[in-house]
């Protein structure tokens, strides 16, 4: 069996055996419903508590703040839908930025077809929103401003605090998808001024098919999936027991590791992007050098499709990404390297890795020599390649 190096931990995570472990007695074991009244069911409803209590510690959150949800895009389109409905009466106005996840752009712009208006704000070159245009950008109609923690692609940590600040000062609520960020950097709600925070537990090595939606206690939301009173009688349906116990679980152990991990993935992401930069010619970073997750890679290389490059790494067993796995049978650039100022012909050639806990500078050394010979390979073949030796 050829050697496999998972490097596409933004797209999602191994589940971690003590995660699996903590899920299992809650399909056959404790199965009732935790809405039901019986004794049978009281363990689950206390098992659902925990959880929640769990969750809600690690953002500095009140537990009654918690609401389940099927995943981060689910959050992320309640979060933002909801509050278009509820603050109707105030505003029609929401501001996000050109960078975020497709799971608030499409929703943004299918607002755009209710009536609703939105600016999208530029990002500079390291995918940072400009805190002046922001500012710039609010009117007295403004009612949300959602703007992600950190990039799923880039990797690029925004100034949450500071659009905080801008927001709690203009009176409007603000909103972030913080799918890629929680578990993996420190969040504390209130000395942030989030008033909504989306994440999901498959990115912190919990199960797919669960996140929540902090909603600060006052924020006038409404319900997004209706037909019972679950969550507090905001979110209806059945709740996935066995996976918010190992949303708790993964969230209970990310928070407990999130220091050491960080600074194992930064030394190794460090150690990969500088051998890359020292070896490779015409190849540049994407996304704040510094202000980054800690684990997140993003290069664009001149010259070759990024496509191409995916599947000779993966033949070569490296397992890779062009940018998020939502849109990955996209044949379009990605709109965040647009958004920063890349040409076309160089955003096609982009490579993200992020890397987990688990990788080894090992790992990296053969990473990269993989990536020296598949990028000369791929430039070898390349007519604009051989068109731009020529010029030189």
């Amino acid at each position: 069996m050829k050697q496999q190096i998972y490097l596409d931990n933004a797209a999602t995570t191994r589940t971690r055996p003590e995660v699996v472990e903590a899920m299992l007695p809650y399909f056959t074991e404790y199965y009732g419903n935790p809405s039901s009244v019986y004794d049978f069911s009281a363990p689950v409803k206390e098992a659902v508590q925990k959880a929640r209590e769990t969750i809600a510690s690690t953002i500095g959150a009140r537990t009654e703040e918690i609401y389940f949800t099927a995943g981060g895009t689910e959050a992320d389109n309640w979060a933002i839908k909801a509050a278009a409905e509820a603050y109707r009466d105030k505003g029609n106005h929401i501001i996000t930025s050109k960078v975020e996840h497709h799971a608030v752009l499409h929703t943004c712009q299918y607002l755009e077809k209710h009536g609703f208006e939105v600016t999208y704000l530029d990002v500079d070159e390291t995918g940072t929103v400009k805190l002046e245009e922001l500012k710039k950008a609010i009117r007295p109609t403004t009612i949300l401003i959602t703007i992600m923690f950190a990039n799923n692609e880039i990797g690029t940590i925004e100034p949450v605090k500071e659009i905080g600040e801008i927001a709690k000062e203009h009176g409007i609520l603000f909103h972030t998808d913080a799918v890629q960020a929680y578990g993996h950097l420190p969040i504390h709600v209130d000395d942030l001024n989030i008033g909504m925070l989306s994440a999901s537990g498959h990115k912190i090595n919990g199960p797919k098919g669960i996140g929540f939606l902090y909603i600060r206690k006052g924020v006038k939301i409404r319900s997004f999936v209706h037909g019972g009173a679950q969550e507090r009688k905001r979110r209806a349906g059945t709740e996935n027991v066995p996976a918010i116990i190992g949303f708790g679980k993964a969230a209970e152990m990310a928070a407990g590791s999130m220091e050491e991990r960080a600074i194992k993935e930064a030394r190794l992401r460090d150690y990969l992007i500088s051998r890359v930069m020292a070896e490779i010619p015409y190849v540049r970073v994407n996304g704040h050098r510094t202000r980054r997750l800690p684990n997140n890679v993003n290069l664009a290389f001149q010259f070759i499709e990024g496509e191409s490059l995916l599947i000779l790494l993966d033949s070569k067993g490296i397992c890779g990404s062009s940018g998020s796995a939502c849109t990955s049978g996209s044949l379009d650039p990605s709109h965040v390297l647009l958004a920063i100022g890349l040409p076309h012909e160089i955003a096609h050639g982009s490579l993200r890795l992020t890397l987990s806990e688990e990788n080894t500078k090992e790992e990296m050394d053969y990473v990269v020599d993989t990536i020296k010979t598949v990028v000369e390979r791929l430039r070898n073949m390349s007519p604009l390649y051989e068109d731009f030796m020529k010029n030189k």
